[in-house]
């Protein structure tokens, strides 16, 4: 909490947090502080996933959504990934056109979201809105879940160029 004045005066300054009185005062409201946390960050997600087409949705939905600030470090070995940063997002499963009715039961299909990278990756950016960004990661990876390598979502994608 912090004891602030800019129009509220002090008794109501003092029960806001300081990240949303300090863009108060200098005048970015319009970016609210929830829209950082890890609610939001599933509730787009979630929003994202049901509004996949009718032939994809009923697919995407029995993939667990993961929301956490950063990737494990063995998760960033494994990828060979320095900088945690670099990872936004993450499938961990089998591609549904490898998937065979044959295989044992395997561990459920996961799509992972990392805050603090998507974030990072938001502010560096700066001319995308952060739900856009988080929708973006969120169809990336469940393109993995149906089969698309990133060379085959590169081809159509352009949103990093």
């Amino acid at each position: 909490m912090v004891a602030a004045t800019g129009g509220w005066g002090d008794r109501k300054a003092a029960s806001l947090p300081l990240h949303f009185v300090l863009s108060k005062a200098i005048g970015t409201t319009h970016i609210c502080c929830m829209r950082h946390d890890l609610h939001h960050f599933e509730r787009i997600a979630r929003e994202t996933v049901a509004s996949l087409p009718d032939a994809f949705r009923p697919a995407a939905e029995h993939v667990l959504l993961r929301i956490a600030d950063w990737p494990e470090p063995g998760i960033l070995a494994d990828l060979g990934i320095e900088d945690a940063r670099d990872l936004t997002g993450l499938y961990e499963g089998i591609p549904m056109t490898e998937k065979s009715v044959f295989d044992m039961a395997p561990q459920p299909d996961v799509v992972w979201l990392f805050r603090k990278p998507i974030l990072a990756e938001w502010r560096e950016r700066g001319d995308v809105d952060l739900n856009d960004l988080i929708a973006h990661v969120v169809i990336h990876e469940f393109a993995h879940h149906f089969g698309w390598t990133d060379e085959q979502i590169g081809v159509i994608d352009q949103w990093w160029l």
